[in-house]
């Protein structure tokens, strides 16, 4: 009997798994606390927080769990965790409150809310990590629906994780009566993924003062818009009540293009962009906040409350999801100048019907003051510390730098898998005897080198996993991998460009002449390094030691083109190289930067032309500049060159802000210290690599706040150290699709519907499921009969010992960011006030808040000698 009760648990087992085979997306939601809170009974809600329609869509409820603020400007903030594990995308948002009790609601995305309470005063803040706004209401707005295959990215590896809703109560004369408020959104969310990412770019003013009794103040905001093409659908406008017009506009080659225009005194919806607006690279974003000082006694400033103001200007957009960036602002002036030819129409205040007004504004008037230098100086002390904290890179102690055996490191790359490539040169050494006056080889009758030259390293202990590249190079020096994983080198003494697979003991393509040093289509003259675009698969070779271009190939290997030209005497203009000794390719920005070696600068050109777009060059470089690295999210990476004697430059490893070229952080090992750092790469979790030619060494960095979640080693217990931290330093970077049909509405009665539908599948699909179990359960009943009858007590009890072993089986189975908040706050004129509890609406945005040669040549003072022949 004993093993037909084991048998009998076991089908149990089996056919509770079998239906939870079968349960929607809904099934793999993770329990967490607020699945069953209950709503007062005042609330209209459902108590629902989650309902299912279809296989892949589902809505999530977001309210405010039945509160009654008890003074005005009241911010109260309560999160949700995202139900699903797995990526999805939010679609719609359908807004469930009242502007007779609530001010404005902010939606925000982060990973880690500020408090694990019910819900609590947003004084706390919002979010410990970085966060993104996703939608934002005022003024009765109606729903926002995002056009057909757009949609805000949340869940899986890299989106939000919890949403956070904001609600800023204004006037509280609306509690006199101790109601409960209810207030939120809900959002219709979908597995199926979105060819088309949802983003919010931000616009605000952070130093407007209005003066009293001041009949028009002007607030202007302008922006250089330097990433990837994005595509305009909505915008929404925020004021408090001086603000009379707010209008938003492209600027492109001094044209004006109107994105929106709207009184901040009508219902502070999204509305949409009435005719298809594109942003492209450079061109330029502003807006102008119309305001009226009239009926004020003081002066008004930028603040939180809503006896202060605010010049918001909201634009929804959207880009290919490859390239996507989630959440982006603008808070300067960069051209004040351009505003003399704004269009007339945004300095005209749209008329708003006096009865409108009363009912948009039943605020609680007071009048508050604040030391607001104190404030200020408080403000930037915070941002600077938050900073240091974001950037700060330290060298990795359990990194096996100096036990690696490695030759000479020429260069690092790391491939699909962000394993780290090393490319050395085994027991071949760069010195004075390797090369001419004519840069032809002298050692050829070495030989190739017969060591493995291409290395693949786990990054995170340097454990060898793969090698190749033996015999095939003389001189290694440059290194990439592209997106399917091939090696792309350079040899410096072959004069050529090898592609080769992963695999692969022969080379893929041969680019140049072997051993024949030259500058025209077919030759180089020791190239450096080489790159290729992911999208289109175009070839870029930086030639090199001994020629001063960039060749660009077809993806087979067809000369395209080529620009740069040799540094005139005693100044280097744009386009000119003094050894352009490696490439970055910025692809979300269609860019390629070049790192100037001898000229000690940074170049960046536009891939489609070779037009030069930028210069990147600071004291701190010293005289030379090796490596250059990006990581997409805009930062970038570089090592500079040993100083001069009588130089006090250190040799060190730079972290720059990509779109304004700023240093954010330097770093340099503690061990030992770098000889000569040749090549650098850097991953979007934050690894550093950097490859040491003299010291033979390769280097590894990680950010400081990654290093703080490492595990340890403790009184003899191994503690396994836990997957690196994703957090790392973010400056967020990243063609069109003619579809702009909207989603169609999402009411309660389909959700009902679709509901019930998913119920009856649900039974049909368990009824047939059983009749299976049955027939199975019969025939076992049948098997230990027939066993109990023939083979007596030892038959039961080897069957009971199996039925043991399997659910011991099953049971051993089973048991088995930057703080925007006090950036906004640093600017000059900003009150301060509230914007401990947000920052952009009342306010909007919560606390996010070598030389010559290439060895131990590569000390010399003076370049090569010029090539014979002109590029």
């Amino acid at each position: 009997m004993a093993g037909f009760v084991n048998n009998l648990l076991i089908l149990v087992l089996l056919f509770q798994n079998i239906c939870l085979g079968f349960r929607g997306p809904l099934s793999v939601f993770k329990r967490y606390k607020y699945t069953s809170r209950s709503l007062s009974s005042e609330c209209l809600g459902s108590d629902q927080t989650v309902i299912s329609f279809g296989l892949s869509d589902f809505a999530l409820d977001i309210r405010m769990p039945a509160v009654t603020p008890k003074e005005s400007d009241t911010y109260f903030c309560m999160s949700v965790p995202l139900p699903v594990n797995d990526e999805a995308y939010v679609v719609d948002f359908k807004p469930h409150a009242s502007m007779d009790t609530v001010h404005h609601m902010l939606l925000f995305g982060c990973n880690e809310p500020s408090s694990t309470e019910n819900y609590w005063d947003c004084d706390e803040g919002t979010c410990k990590d970085k966060s993104n706004i996703l939608y934002a209401w005022a003024r009765n707005a109606p729903p926002t629906r995002l056009p057909k295959g757009v949609g805000f990215r949340v869940g899986g590896e890299t989106g939000s994780r919890y949403f956070v809703l904001q609600v800023h109560y204004g006037d509280v004369s609306a509690f006199r009566d101790k109601h409960k408020d209810c207030s939120g959104v809900t959002l219709h969310l979908t597995h199926q993924k979105q060819p088309l990412i949802a983003g919010m770019y931000l616009m605000m003013s952070v130093n407007t003062v209005i003066p009293p009794g001041r009949k028009v103040v002007n607030a202007d905001i302008a922006c250089h818009y330097k990433r990837s093409p994005m595509h305009l659908f909505a915008y929404r406008v925020h004021t408090h009540r001086l603000g009379k017009v707010v209008s938003g506009y492209r600027v492109r080659n001094g044209q004006w293009t109107l994105i929106g225009r709207q009184s901040p005194q009508l219902p502070q919806a999204f509305y949409p962009v009435k005719y298809p607006v594109d942003i492209s690279y450079d061109d330029i974003l502003a807006a102008r906040c119309v305001f009226s000082g009239e009926g004020r006694t003081t002066e008004t400033h930028i603040g939180g409350t809503a006896n202060d103001e605010m010049c918001n200007f909201y634009i929804m957009y959207y880009m290919e999801a490859k390239h996507a960036v989630s959440y982006m602002t603008c808070t300067q002036n960069a051209n004040p100048d351009m505003f003399r030819n704004i269009p007339q129409e945004a300095n005209i205040p749209i008329p708003v019907k006096s009865d409108v007004l009363k009912m948009m504004h039943g605020h609680h008037e007071e009048t508050k003051n604040s030391d607001a230098s104190s404030l200020l100086q408080q403000a930037r002390k915070e941002e600077e510390e938050i900073l240091d904290q974001d950037f700060h890179i330290e060298e990795a102690m359990e990194w096996p730098v100096l036990d690696l055996k490695l030759g000479q490191v020429s260069g690092l790359a790391l491939d699909p898998e962000d394993n780290l490539v090393v490319f050395h040169r085994g027991d071949r050494v760069w010195d004075e005897n390797s090369f001419d006056s004519k840069f032809v080889y002298q050692q050829r009758g070495l030989g190739p080198i017969e060591q493995n030259t291409i290395l693949v390293l786990n990054p995170s202990n340097a454990k060898l996993l793969h090698s190749t590249g033996k015999s095939l190079f003389y001189l290694p020096h440059g290194l990439s991998v592209d997106k399917n994983g091939n090696y792309w080198v350079t040899d410096v003494a072959l004069h050529q460009v090898f592609k080769l697979g992963a695999n692969d003991k022969e080379p893929l393509l041969i680019l140049g002449v072997a051993l024949q040093p030259g500058s025209d289509k077919n030759h180089f003259c020791q190239p450096t390094d080489v790159a290729v675009d992911p999208i289109t698969g175009s070839i870029y070779v930086s030639d090199g030691y001994c020629n001063s271009r960039i060749i660009q190939f077809s993806p087979n290997g067809l000369y395209v083109m080529q620009w740069g030209e040799e540094t005139s005497p005693g100044r280097s203009r744009p386009g000119q190289f003094c050894i352009p000794h490696s490439l970055a390719l910025i692809p979300d920005l269609s860019q390629l930067c070049v790192a100037d070696r001898e000229n000690a600068r940074i170049q960046c050109f536009r891939l489609e032309t070779g037009e030069f777009t930028r210069e990147i060059k600071h004291t701190a470089f010293g005289r030379e500049l090796f490596a250059v690295s990006y990581v997409p999210g805009g930062l970038l990476f570089a090592v500079n060159g040993m100083p001069y004697p009588g130089e006090a430059e250190s040799v060190q490893g730079f972290v720059m802000n990509f779109s304004t070229g700023e240093i954010i952080d330097t770093f340099m090992p503690l061990r030992k210290s770098f000889e000569m750092p040749h090549d650098i790469v850097a991953s979007e979790d934050g690894r550093v690599f950097v490859g040491d030619v003299h010291a033979k060494a390769v280097w590894k960095f990680v950010s400081a706040e990654k290093m703080e979640h490492r595990s340890v080693k403790k009184a003899g217990i191994e503690v396994q150290e836990t997957k690196e931290s994703e957090a790392v330093v973010e400056a967020r970077l990243k063609n069109k699709p003619e579809s702009t049909d909207l989603l169609r509405s999402m009411d309660k009665q389909h959700l009902v519907q679709q509901a019930s539908s998913t119920g009856v599948s649900f039974v049909l699909i368990t009824t047939l499921l059983i009749i299976p179990v049955v027939v199975l359960l019969a025939i076992l009943v049948f098997i230990w009969w027939r066993k109990t009858t023939v083979f007596g007590a030892d038959g039961e009890h080897k069957l009971d010992s199996s039925s043991g072993r399997i659910l011991g089986r099953l049971r051993g189975k089973g048991s088995g960011g930057i703080n925007l908040g006090n950036f906004f706050a640093s600017h000059k004129g900003y009150s301060r006030k509230g914007f401990d509890r947000l920052s952009t609406e009342g306010s909007d945005q919560e606390k996010d808040e070598d030389d010559g040669t290439d060895s131990e040549e590569e000390r010399s003072a003076s370049p090569l000698p010029p090539a014979s022949s002109s590029s």
